[in-house]
């Protein structure tokens, strides 16, 4: 990586700047950024990041990986629960939200190291604290540095978006950036939005002692598999959470004891008295400030809070990329398997391979809920009605017997000819299985290799195994039938 100086556009020319010239600057240190920055360093070439901010992203501090922390106490309480269904007796559950809060937070500190900015220095990568601003087409300033990159990746993470409701300026809220820091209990949080992450916070708080509310203007997971959904939702309903769908909050009010919420239902208005309230409405791109139109780089004719890109996460500057939450995806998984076809295409000039590898889609409540490849509905807009779906319960697994996790299901979609083209889990385990799916989608398993598969006796994959051998039986291989008939002639 070359250094100079140089003049930043619009300063006084007597202001020299730092010039780095490295392979690719990196705009945002989240969970994608630094997978952009690793996997680029493997192939020795020079990188440079800008984060003015905490390296690690929300991912670290704020979203997926505290509310995981989270949701394992909260988990670990609802053992306690159930524990007389094992023939134990455990005396009434306490919950130390500080106590709670600690183990959040020691979670953080024990993964901080592996995104902090030394870890990244070792592995070569020069790391800038500073805000990033596009001054033209091929150059970033980051404080006094300039950066004239040959690829730019923009990975600049989003934010928790904040609907317009009136009354809600005039209370105190949580988002889901800032819920995490709560040391208190909440006696009833009403959660708007039914977000993905909305409803494993909702799940967690209610395991923890909290009374909640979810309202959902529309239905619950509208893109998850119908019947999958339903299984989790039930299940949240039953531990006591008040699931209101197709409803809207009307008006916030602020009341000297709590917070009143308006919430119109399709069966009319709610008032709620609440202590809390979380919004969990979705999320913006945090692309201000970067002074795109400078770069060439459009937004979204549809969406102008999104980026204009193409299937390789390219935007209209074709030096420059986008991954994460800037380019749409919601998941740390899915932001680390953009980063490796990004890097793909930025160092090499490959195409990104956008359709060989496919990324699960993942809710974590219990229980889970995991999907990749096709579903029914997909498979049914894609093949008409060449396709077939396998089902199987949990109920029918040995260990989920054993460990009464049987709330649970899961589905296969293959061809005709026996291909798998998708698979959706709902209960224990379902994350771990949709792994095992995906790689079998990106190799172009079949279901004969899929039932082959030797999965331990008492584990969740012998679900896979049962349900392949299933779906086998409904459509056998013409060549064995033939070579069955013909060994029936010659004994």
């Amino acid at each position: 990586m070359r250094r100079g100086e140089g003049t930043i556009p619009g300063r006084n020319e007597a202001n020299l700047a730092e010039i780095l010239t490295p392979d690719l600057c990196i705009i945002g240190a989240g969970a994608g950024g630094l997978a952009v920055a690793e996997a680029a360093r493997t192939h020795d070439a020079s990188v440079v990041i800008v984060e003015k901010g905490r390296l690690g992203g929300n991912a670290l501090h704020v979203g997926a990986i505290p509310a995981r922390a989270l949701s394992a106490a909260a988990e670990h309480v609802q053992a306690l629960r159930e524990a007389p269904l094992f023939g134990i007796s455990a005396d009434e559950v306490k919950v130390n939200f500080r106590r709670v809060h600690d183990h959040v937070n020691a979670v953080i500190a024990a993964l901080s190291p592996a995104y902090a900015a030394p870890r990244f220095e070792a592995l070569g990568a020069t790391v800038l604290a500073a805000e990033g601003r596009f001054v033209d087409r091929r150059t970033l300033a980051a404080g006094d540095t300039l950066v004239r990159a040959r690829r730019f990746v923009i990975a600049t993470g989003g934010r928790a978006e904040v609907p317009a409701i009136p009354g809600l300026d005039a209370v105190p809220y949580f988002t889901t950036d800032t819920i995490l820091d709560n040391t208190r209990k909440l006696t009833h949080l009403v959660v708007i939005g039914g977000s993905p992450l909305g409803l494993q916070l909702a799940q967690s708080y209610r395991r923890l002692g909290s009374e909640v509310t979810v309202v959902e203007p529309g239905l619950f997971l509208p893109d998850a598999d119908p019947e999958l959904s339903a299984v989790v939702l039930k299940r949240l309903a039953e531990e006591g959470v008040r699931l209101l769908h197709s409803s809207s909050v009307a008006a916030v009010q602020a009341r000297s004891m709590g917070i009143g919420v308006h919430v119109r239902t399709p069966e009319g208005e709610v008032a709620l008295d609440v202590s809390h309230v979380l919004v969990a409405t979705g999320r913006w791109p945090l692309l201000d400030g970067l002074d795109l139109e400078k770069a060439g780089i459009r937004r979204s004719r549809s969406d102008p809070t999104r980026l204009q890109l193409n299937a390789a996460w390219r935007t209209s500057n074709p030096n420059v990329y986008a991954i994460g939450e800037a380019a749409g995806a919601s998941m740390v998984h899915a932001a680390r398997r953009q980063a490796a076809q990004v890097v793909r295409s930025a160092l090499f000039g490959l195409p990104a391979t956008t359709g060989q590898l496919a990324v699960p889609r993942v809710l974590y409540t219990d229980p889970e809920l995991a999907e990749v490849g096709l579903s029914e509905r997909a498979a049914r807009t894609r093949h008409g009605l060449g396709f077939r779906v396998t089902r199987l319960n949990f109920a029918d697994n040995d260990r989920a017997r054993a460990a009464r996790s049987t709330y649970g299901a899961i589905k296969l979609v293959s061809s005709r000819g026996g291909k798998l083209l998708g698979a959706g889990i709902a209960g224990r385990g379902a994350i771990e299985l949709s792994a095992l799916f995906a790689l079998a989608l990106s190799s172009g398993a079949t279901l004969a290799q899929l039932a082959s598969l030797a999965a331990p006796h008492g584990s969740y994959a012998e679900i896979v195994n049962r349900l392949a051998d299933a779906a086998v039986a409904q459509a056998p291989d013409p060549i064995h039938k033939r070579l069955l008939a013909l060994n029936r002639l010659l004994r």
